[in-house]
């Protein structure tokens, strides 16, 4: 009896940890549930994928669409719009909103607000607070949450977490790998003297590389002390680097692309307080010994750290300009003209967006190409060159740091379970988004 699927994914080049290979895919009820040479077999839909690479789907492990209470900047639904636009098929939402993502009521706010509303799957974080120490090893267990995030250092909200004690207080009470803003915030504090009114280029001086490592040494020992795991959100820093490759063990690595791909001082005299961010973008050297941590193996995760802000409040003059940049639409398109330019392979990038997430985090059914997982797809030509813009930016914030920037590699096709949600750069299905299911909260 002839196979028949709802969808088949026609003779695209198949991107995997098996390697890669020219092959169809059969989807049924969402998921995958055939790969190989499915000539004889029949679909409702038969999608043409010659010339296309397939990917597993792309998971962005970190954006801020900052509602509830910041919706002028961004939302749900207009991030998530950003996302797919751009083949991301699932994020991890952080907790800095007004009010914080600190308490049950409000996590299940957010569920509320996302589900099926939401164009990609996703993930809340639970904010971690010297408050809510009691409450965490039930709310890092709710349905849809991507663990505990704490700020060391203080950024765009009011969360931080600055002190040892309280740290080694959360730490001890969570079980799921908790995920960090590693900035030292008294050495912020006694820095703060080295911003220059009006002139961006002091952001990495005031907060600089000390900051980073010391935050992170920190971590790591306080990670060691209590027996548990810790995420390491944008290392901006070749010293991180360097020190982090000897605690793998307990400490896991997230890089942005906007750490590989600008530099100052240049970004600062070409975009202004545009390339203003929290850890700072900082000279190439920086740049370079990021790179060498992609390379070596040291990180395992790429995160947009997409922090929208609009125009008008980043045209305010520094230091009193806000720090974040639009990042989920770009993710891909940028890692793709790395991928071209030799920087990694097209394995390493589906190592870093997908397959590593999934192995962090221990998602559900996401972050491989196999029979029986989500049918979400990251489908890219990586022959074609785009220019990114303003007017191609999907986030309510209406603007891209790389407005103008040509790029080597482009997503073409979104698919979140089995549904074509973008296609050809045009939205195709409506918002169907559900929360990511992880292994370690099945029940929920």
């Amino acid at each position: 009896m002839t196979q028949r699927f709802d969808t088949i994914l026609k003779s695209g080049t198949i991107v995997n940890q098996d390697g890669e290979g020219i092959g169809d895919i059969g989807i049924t009820a969402g998921k995958i549930a055939a790969l190989g040479d499915l000539g004889q077999a029949s679909a409702g839909e038969v999608i043409d994928c010659r010339g296309l690479h397939v990917l597993p789907g792309v998971i962005d492990t970190q954006v801020h669409f900052r509602e509830p209470g910041l919706t002028h900047k961004e939302d749900l639904e207009s991030g998530s719009l950003s996302a797919v636009m751009g083949g991301v098929t699932a994020v991890f939402e952080m907790p800095n909103t007004n009010p914080l993502t600190v308490t049950a009521d409000a996590f299940a706010d957010k569920i509320k607000r996302a589900e099926h509303r939401m164009h990609c799957d996703f993930a809340f974080y639970i904010g971690g607070t010297r408050d809510n120490v009691a409450e965490l090893p039930e709310l890092e267990r709710a349905r849809g949450c991507a663990g505990v995030k704490v700020f060391i250092g203080s950024s765009t909200g009011s969360l931080l977490v600055e002190d040892d004690d309280s740290l080694r207080k959360i730490l001890q009470v969570i079980q799921r790998r908790a995920a960090f803003h590693a900035e030292d915030e008294y050495r912020l504090n006694d820095r703060k003297g080295l911003r220059i009114e009006g002139d961006p280029r002091s952001h990495p001086v005031w907060r600089d590389e000390i900051a980073a490592l010391t935050a992170t040494q920190r971590l790591v020992a306080l990670a060691r002390e209590t027996g548990k795991r810790i995420h390491v959100l944008h290392v901006s820093t070749k010293q991180e680097i360097e020190f982090l490759r000897e605690h793998k063990d307990v400490a896991s690595v997230e890089v942005t692309p906007h750490h590989l791909t600008l530099a100052a001082p240049e970004c600062y005299e070409r975009l202004g307080t545009l390339a203003q961010m929290n850890p700072p973008v900082r000279d190439a050297s920086h740049r370079d010994g990021i790179w060498q941590g992609v390379a070596q193996g040291i990180v395992d995760v790429l995160g947009s750290d997409h922090a929208p802000h609009t125009l008008e409040e980043k045209a305010k003059t520094y230091p009193a300009s806000p720090s974040g940049m639009t990042g989920v639409q770009t993710l891909v398109p940028l890692m793709l003209d790395h991928v071209n330019a030799g920087k990694l392979s097209l394995a390493r990038f589906v190592d870093l967006s997908s397959a590593g997430p999934a192995r962090l985090f221990n998602i559900a059914c996401k972050g491989r190409i196999a029979a029986g997982y989500d049918a979400d797809f990251t489908i890219v030509d990586l022959k074609r060159s785009e220019t990114i813009s303003n007017a191609w930016t999907a986030s309510r914030a209406g603007w891209t740091p790389y407005d103008g920037v040509t790029v080597k590699g482009w997503p073409v096709g979104t698919f979140v379970r089995g549904a074509r949600v973008m296609w050809q750069g045009e939205l195709t299905t409506p918002a169907t988004g559900e929360p990511v299911r992880f292994l370690e909260t099945l029940g929920a």
